[in-house]
């Protein structure tokens, strides 16, 4: 069998990174080589609270009883140095005998940053920069996020074929099937915190639960955040009893990231309505679109989206197809789920 190089390794881990699922955690793959080139496990993270790329690849070689001692581990970010939800990878990749790391893009946040430097200082061989700008490209809106000390923001929209949101009675319920709702549960239950405006409870009085296929709560649930300026009334759906309640009298999205930050929030869902979603996207803050269209038409009524600041076509919000998590566009029972991103800003480069 031919071996194969580390850049085709790291192309390999790249490749399964993508499959995993945005959030609170970067997009990673990891690729494990026996000295030849052979390939001996590979593994990718598939989101927040699941093992990292670098201990799936390691738990698929235990599970085929394949000796990984002495071998090299190929994986699109420098390993990470902290324990979080789960345990540092380093610590993991010293255990298992590993000789040597290869990664591609320095991790860039504080807490997780160092693995390199603690696996060289035990005698493991460490090198990146392979691949490092393609792995930045691929976690550029993570990055940033992280960067500015906020959550990730994955805004939400379901929505018909033209655009709108609500008829032109207001009647909303139920544009999307259940299909398309139970994949939103899906995101609602790794978002570390969902947001809606005032309007929307006082116009739904949405619950803001994650619920299963089957409509039974989810293991995790998200921090249920009312935002404005209006009460939120004693028996509103969203209040529930389990504390996970909070009401912010803040419009400014900016302000909103900062303070469920510093709550512990990494993942931010954005709901609705309409304004508070074009307030994230105006200002900038959606990392991620998840936009689910039925196959009807409404003709008059609420707008999906609200004043973006667009003028003329030249200003308009770019966005390009994300084929992480099953895909940019896959059916969801007789409706459509897109999936996109912003496209990386001009010059950027991947954080070193």
């Amino acid at each position: 069998m031919v071996g194969h190089t580390e850049a085709e390794a790291m192309a390999l881990a790249l490749k399964l990174a993508r499959r995993g699922v945005r959030g609170a955690n970067p997009l990673v793959g990891a690729v494990i080589l026996d000295p030849s080139g052979r390939i001996l496990s590979t593994g990718f993270h598939r989101g927040a609270g699941t093992p990292h790329a670098e201990a799936d690849a390691l738990a698929a070689a235990a599970a085929s009883g394949t000796d990984v001692s002495g071998a090299t581990m190929v994986v699109t970010l420098e390993p990470c140095n902290h324990t979080g939800r789960t345990g540092p990878c380093s610590q993991a990749i010293r255990e298992a005998g590993l000789s040597r790391v290869v990664y591609a893009a320095a991790d860039p946040t504080a807490e997780a940053a160092g693995g390199a430097a603690t696996l060289a200082a035990a005698g493991v061989d460490t090198a990146g920069g392979l691949m490092a700008a393609e792995s930045g490209e691929l976690n550029h809106r993570w990055i940033r996020a992280m960067q500015e000390h906020r959550p990730f923001v994955t805004v939400k929209i379901a929505q018909s074929l033209d655009g709108r949101t609500a008829a032109e009675d207001g009647t909303s319920q139920w544009i999307t099937g259940s299909a398309a709702r139970t994949d939103g549960h899906r995101i609602r239950s790794r978002a570390d915190a969902v947001v809606v405006g005032t309007g929307t409870v006082l116009a739904d009085d949405p619950q803001l639960t994650a619920r299963d296929e089957l409509g039974a709560p989810a293991l995790r649930q998200p921090l249920r955040v009312a935002v404005g300026h209006r009460p939120v009334p004693a028996e509103a759906a969203i209040r529930g009893s389990d504390g996970r309640f909070l009401q912010i009298t803040e419009h400014d999205p900016a302000l909103i990231c900062r303070g469920l930050y510093a709550r512990g929030a990494r993942h931010l869902m954005v709901e609705g309505g309409a304004m508070v979603a074009s307030a994230f996207l105006r200002a900038g803050l959606a990392d991620e679109l998840v936009a689910y269209v039925a196959p009807l038409l409404l003709g008059a009524g609420t707008s999906a989206v609200g004043a973006l600041g667009v003028q003329t076509l030249a200003d308009a919000s770019h966005w390009r197809w994300d084929e992480t998590d099953g895909g940019a566009v896959r059916s969801a029972g007789p409706d459509l789920r897109l999936r996109l991103e912003p496209l990386p800003a001009s010059g950027a480069t991947p954080a070193h």
